[in-house]
């Protein structure tokens, strides 16, 4: 069984035991499932960096540390996909809101048809019939993690064979993933559908689930064709948010949350007086979001050891309070990517306001420098990384 102590200690201990076969290793077996256990070739690492546990910078520099650029090429790329959908989608932010809106729109029409909702339920609880399929379900629910070939094969079953609603599956992986993150989630699920990528569908096959998983699952009655979802146009990208300074002399918080627990490497550019973590509900399962929670308190323990300070974590309705007592006029805290995350501090900022407090979003360099490139296809971007490592690097 998956295990994922939410520390960045074991989150350092996992990078150091992956390191090594961040090269070949990872290029030529990352497409194979072996199952839990088994997994030699891929890092497992996806909820450390969702959470920022670990980051992308401390991802790349030991893979090309250690097996050089080229060596490390696959690796790199694939940390950067991460990187480049959740730029792209803070540039349409409208593609999340029609994602929310659909996913409304399916779970109201769940409620009123009975059959829809059985053979959603079922497919949930591993209960559909399909080999492998059901499998993933139960291995989601119980470990929060899946093999990202196994997230491919499950979406489109969902989407062609099973010819459920693509948002109500999404919204299963976000639920349930330990490294659930917005941007990866839904844009990949679109990719699925032949949504992001016009037309281009991704199709599961049942020899090519049989080869990569080494024989364990061989499904039959699968799809044999995947027509491509349909949807308005995508709208063009807009500028990224602008971010205000901070005031240099003003009493501050730093303010950490689920979307960036730990602080690591941020540019803050003002002495920290106070430090909190921010807990809402996401609506993500009940082990998700204990495990995020134990997460920040790991990370809001080590700032606070590093910044001599003494942190807790909060509600939402808490921070005003937080500030009052500690005297602060603004309060720090890392930007929170287009999600549940954003919204929750979108809607904390007037509060704030209200009672003379500024909430100020702080972009890490890595982000800064990475996603003014997503304004097009990954293939655009991914001409950029030679660029990006030589400023990285």
């Amino acid at each position: 069984m998956i295990h994922f102590p939410p520390t960045r200690a074991a989150g350092q201990d996992r990078l150091g035991r992956f390191t090594p076969r961040m090269g070949r290793t990872y290029a030529a077996g990352r497409n194979s499932d072996p199952g839990p256990g088994k997994r030699t070739a891929v890092s497992e690492l996806s909820p450390y960096v969702r959470h920022r546990l670990l980051t992308e910078d401390e991802l790349i520099r030991a893979a090309i540390g250690t097996h050089g650029a080229a060596g490390a090429e696959k690796f790199v790329q694939e940390v950067f996909w991460r990187t480049y959908w959740k730029g792209w989608l803070e540039m349409r932010p409208a593609i999340h809101e029609r994602y929310r809106a659909g996913l409304t729109a399916a779970t109201g029409v769940m409620g009123h048809d009975r059959a829809l909702a059985r053979r959603v339920e079922r497919a949930w609880e591993g209960r559909s019939g399909i080999d492998g399929f059901d499998d993933w379900a139960r291995e989601l629910v119980d470990t929060g993690y899946l093999h990202n070939h196994a997230r491919m094969w499950f979406a489109s079953i969902w989407i062609f064979t099973l010819r459920l609603p693509w948002e109500l599956g999404a919204d299963f992986f976000f639920r349930h993933l330990l490294d659930a993150d917005p941007a990866s989630n839904t844009l990949s699920w679109r990719w699925v559908a032949g949504l992001q990528t016009r037309g281009k569908t991704y199709l599961a096959r049942r020899d090519n689930i049989r080869d990569h998983t080494y024989g364990r699952f061989e499904p039959e009655g699968l799809s044999g064709l995947a027509v491509a979802l349909e949807e308005p146009a995508l709208p063009a990208p807009l500028p990224l948010r602008s971010l205000s300074a901070p005031d240099r002399c003003a009493p501050t918080g730093l303010l950490l949350h689920g979307d960036d627990v730990a602080a690591i490497g941020l540019e803050t550019g003002v002495d920290i007086q106070a430090l909190a973590g921010l807990v809402i509900d996401d609506g993500r399962s009940a082990p998700a979001q204990v495990w995020t929670a134990a997460a920040l308190g790991d990370g809001v323990a080590r700032a606070g050891r590093a910044l001599g300070l003494t942190g807790r974590c909060l509600t939402a309705g808490e921070v005003a309070e937080w500030a009052r007592q500690n005297g602060l006029t603004q309060i720090v805290t890392p930007e929170a990517a287009v999600g549940p995350l954003r919204d929750v501090l979108t809607t904390l900022d007037p509060a704030l306001s209200r009672v003379g407090v500024r909430l100020l979003s702080v972009r890490r360099p890595y982000d800064a420098l990475c996603w003014p490139y997503a304004t097009k296809g990954f293939f655009a971007f991914k001409e950029r990384i030679p660029e990006l490592l030589g400023q990285m690097i």
